[in-house]
């Protein structure tokens, strides 16, 4: 098996940040890229969903501005002495630019927290992970933090 490079998405939550290290294991053992990807729900493709354009914009440019800054923080936390790591901040729906941002960059590894929600939650909440899992080209790592 071949490990080029990895993908670690987030969502900023406290399982995300514990998948972290994970990725970043992997990609130092493997001499891998590690791109770190934030993607922001753009709440405009929500069926039902208006909110006037300027707003959006708005909202859209603090949204982006606050993503970067903390995904900066946690590539530097976490990979601060390896230097083949990049990070980016998109908008759209999760799952869909998880899959197609592994696609664009040819990534051989997906590495993803899981929030292990069951029952309502994950009816009303769905699960990122397991679209990602589901529809992936290639592996997924799911990691969730310990019980």
């Amino acid at each position: 098996m071949e490990i080029k490079k990895i993908l670690f998405t987030t969502d900023f939550s406290e399982g995300a940040s514990y998948a972290l290290s994970y990725a970043a294991d992997v990609a130092k053992t493997y001499g891998a890229k590690l791109y770190l990807l934030h993607v922001i729900h753009d709440i405009t493709l929500s069926p039902g969903m208006h909110i006037p354009h300027g707003s959006a914009d708005i909202m859209n440019k603090e949204l982006q501005t606050n993503a970067n800054k903390t995904l900066e923080k946690l590539r530097v936390s976490v990979c601060e002495d390896y230097k083949n790591a990049e990070s980016s901040v998109v908008f759209g729906i999760p799952y869909e630019e998880i899959l197609k941002f592994a696609t664009e960059k040819g990534v051989n590894l997906i590495v993803i927290g899981t929030h292990g929600r069951k029952g309502l939650d994950r009816v009303l909440f769905g699960s990122t992970a397991e679209r990602v899992v589901r529809n992936s080209a290639c592996p997924v790592l799911t990691v969730r933090m310990p019980i």
